[in-house]
């Protein structure tokens, strides 16, 4: 099984990340040219927050605001639960799923932003250890 830092290796492109003070609609545009549902905020190096689809769809849309008139700082989660980047992907999973999120920034020994993984990475992966283990287990039984 890899490791979540093997995870985030393999992840291709560079991370998608705004400002506190840039409008939605531009983080609405990075989020479509990096096709993700969600970017993390960033404050210099610090991570400020997080901003989603959901955020956008209930504390814009929802409530008939401007996406070009808001800014990312008065609708993102500020609150955000994080993993270091040793954590083990079947916590990550665990903690995705208890607090209902779709996307876990990951932060290094230093406390710096490694990356950020989506539910839809770890079920991948899941997947592909799953498949491996059936093959296993299948080549065992036939031996």
């Amino acid at each position: 099984m890899k490791t979540l830092k093997q995870l985030l290796a393999e992840k291709q492109g560079p991370l998608a990340v705004v400002a506190p003070d840039d409008s939605v609609f531009h983080a609405l545009t990075v989020m479509a040219e990096h096709n993700v549902g969600a970017v993390m905020v960033m404050a210099g190096e610090q991570l400020a927050g997080i901003f989603s689809e959901r955020d956008y769809a209930r504390k814009v849309i929802l409530l008939g605001k401007s996406s070009k008139e808001t800014l990312v700082r008065e609708i993102m989660s500020s609150r955000v639960a994080y993993v270091s980047i040793d954590t083990p992907l079947d916590r990550c999973m665990a903690l995705m799923t208890e607090k209902r999120f779709r996307h876990l920034p990951v932060l290094d020994q230093d406390s710096q932003v490694a990356g950020i993984i989506s539910i839809g990475d770890l079920v991948k992966e899941t997947i592909c250890n799953q498949e491996f283990l059936i093959a296993e287990l299948e080549r065992y039984i036939a031996s």
